[in-house]
């Protein structure tokens, strides 16, 4: 696309698996900023513009899945933003390019900000909130009056309470740690928070958020769906151990879930 000029990033926590960083690099995504200039083939965007970078920025652009609009999943390999080899040899260094303020990136893997939306508080959209956003919708987990459960609350938790609030949902944070409380019902706007160690206070839910990455049970979560109910697992723990009679009974099942970005863009 020419170059953007960076004014915002965010990195990952943590990724146990090591499959994100096959090298060992610092790394910098969820990248917003202004396009500097653009190259005669771009479509869509001009100098001047806000825009915002996600986990990817190439793909062979040939496949099924590229051609669906699901470039994430290309059948041939989505190169990462960070620590990936791009087509040309060169390792993707995120938002931290060799120059620090500004990066390249094919229109194609560039999404438009409006003008009026604080570059800030669009950034965390392009990895922490589109994780949740997209399997929310894909599940159906935007119809107002249904409840949800947020398993932690960590960056992805966050997401995944302000968009439930914001589909109508009524939402629950299930956390093995009191002092969230306060966060999660005042400054989040949760309908009630719940000690995953309190048995007593579970209660029956539609659809279930898991943000959590460390070590935790299933089984006492996938007892609280309602028949047909959904668990998205989207915190990436290093295993799941779960009986199947969980999901046997009442038809439950459990889905993963990558990024998508820009129809997010509308609903923010």
């Amino acid at each position: 696309m020419g170059s953007a000029k960076e004014d915002c990033l965010g990195y990952a926590a943590r990724d146990p698996s090591g499959v994100l960083s096959p090298f060992h690099f610092s790394r910098r995504h969820e990248i917003v900023g202004l396009v500097k200039e653009v190259g005669s083939n771009v479509k869509g965007f001009k100098a001047g513009d806000h825009v915002g970078v996600g986990i990817y920025v190439n793909s062979c652009r040939d496949c099924e899945y590229c051609n669906d609009g699901f470039e994430v999943w290309c059948s041939r390999g989505a190169v990462f933003t960070y620590n990936h080899v791009d087509v040309d040899g060169t390792i993707t260094r995120g938002g931290f390019p060799l120059t620090l303020l500004f990066m390249r990136v094919s229109f194609m893997y560039c999404f438009k900000i409006p003008k009026d939306y604080p570059l800030a508080s669009a950034a965390p959209l392009l990895c922490a909130g589109i994780t949740v956003y997209s399997p929310m919708v894909r599940h159906k987990m935007n119809q107002p009056g249904k409840s949800l459960g947020v398993i932690g609350l960590g960056g992805l938790g966050h997401m995944a309470v302000k968009f439930g609030k914001a589909f109508g949902l009524n939402v629950t944070v299930f956390s093995t740690s009191i002092s969230k409380k306060e966060e999660a019902l005042n400054l989040l706007g949760a309908d009630k928070f719940v000690l995953s160690t309190n048995q007593q206070e579970m209660q029956s839910l539609d659809f279930i958020i898991d943000t959590a990455s460390g070590a935790h049970p299933f089984d006492p979560y996938m007892s609280l769906l309602k028949t047909g109910g959904v668990l998205v697992l989207v915190g990436a723990p290093s295993e799941v151990k779960l009986c199947p009679i969980s999901l046997i009974r009442g038809m439950k099942s459990i889905s993963g879930a990558r990024q998508v970005v820009q129809r997010i863009q509308k609903k923010c």
